[in-house]
């Protein structure tokens, strides 16, 4: 996605940001995911340092109590977008994965 073109974010959801830290010790061969969907890096994302910077905004969803509670008395389902980043790692001679890391900017 170039920069010109503006990412759509579904009502009930909210770009978090495009950082996400590294898990301590991470070395390579390191594999980034979106929703269980490899990403390219160079094209989807950048590695500095210990830090993952995503060329877009990574969606989470709006934490509502009361959508919570409508969704629990079944009167109604939400579809939002909740995008989670997974990265597959080597740290001390074996391969890790590191499931649903924060987005911290």
């Amino acid at each position: 996605m170039s920069d010109q073109q503006e990412q759509k974010i579904p009502k009930g959801s909210y770009a978090a940001g495009r950082v996400v830290q590294l898990p301590d010790g991470a070395e390579q061969p390191i594999v980034v995911y979106i929703n269980g969907v490899a990403q390219a890096e160079g094209v989807d994302y950048n590695l500095q340092g210990t830090k993952i910077l995503f060329t877009r905004d990574i969606v989470k969803e709006e934490k509502s109590g009361r959508r919570k509670m409508i969704m629990l008395l079944g009167v109604v389902g939400f579809y939002t977008k909740n995008e989670t980043v997974d990265v597959q790692f080597e740290r001390n001679g074996k391969t890790e994965l590191a499931s649903d890391l924060p987005v911290i900017a």
